[in-house]
């Protein structure tokens, strides 16, 4: 049967949770994989792996009770090896790069940040940044909409603007979070937002973080801002 890996730390790991239920229908019980100074925390994978709700929440359960007890290196959702000899070798053939990203990222947690605009707060925004845009916006109205050539300009310019308020929007959350947090990069893929940017945060300093995001809020309320955290630092594992 295959392994299925969650994730590795140091040997010497405060809380590893051996025996834990992981993923499948039965669970399959986690155990380790020890290597040098390293360990994996893995479990049989079943035979068809899908990402099940019961699954994903098995896998981030088990990232969950391990980041508790020290640094980890998580595997993202789906992460299979053949044996646990293969994952012995992986764990040789890179030892010194994993304990080193493990110092890195030691007492560190992750928060995704995702932002979008309230369409109608922007659009009121935009219109009253542009006295030339309110102006067509204003004729359009008091001749009943306007002809479709004019409805297309507005809408062509309306748009325009809001790209642009997008581009500063999403330079404006970087500069409001970045002071907060070590490092940050991009979050993990999706489409819809303005901004998708992932943080590294002490751990120590994860409510200075939030209360930089409650600012963010406060000074560009046309901002919808989303976050997901403290997480185990996924973005900055490599």
């Amino acid at each position: 049967m295959t392994t299925y890996v969650y994730a590795i730390a140091r040997r010497t790991h405060d809380r590893l949770p051996d025996r834990m239920a992981g993923i499948g229908d039965p669970p399959c019980p986690v155990r380790t994989v020890e290597q040098g100074d390293l360990v994996a925390l893995v479990s049989d994978a079943p035979e068809e792996l899908r990402p099940k709700r019961r699954d994903l929440l098995a896998h981030q359960s088990v990232l969950a009770e391990a980041g508790a007890g020290g640094a980890v290196l998580p595997m993202r959702f789906g992460g299979v090896s053949p044996d646990d000899d293969a994952v012995r070798a992986v764990l040789a053939e890179h030892e010194q790069r994993y304990l080193a990203r493990l110092e890195a990222l030691d007492g560190k947690v992750e928060y995704n940040v995702k932002a979008t605009h309230d369409e109608e707060a922007v659009l009121h925004q935009v219109l009253s940044e542009d006295p030339e845009l309110r102006a067509m916006s204003e004729a359009n109205r008091k001749a009943g909409g306007g002809t479709y050539e004019q409805k297309l300009r507005l809408g062509e310019r309306i748009a325009a603007a809001v790209r642009r308020r997008e581009a500063a929007d999403a330079a404006l959350v970087q500069r409001a979070l970045d002071g907060a947090a070590e490092t940050r990069c991009p979050g993990p893929q999706s489409t819809g937002w303005l901004a998708n940017l992932s943080f590294l945060v002490p751990r120590e300093d994860t409510a200075d973080f939030i209360a930089a995001v409650d600012a963010l809020r406060a000074r560009a309320p046309h901002l919808v801002v989303q976050v997901h955290g403290p997480l185990p630092p996924y973005s900055f594992t490599e």
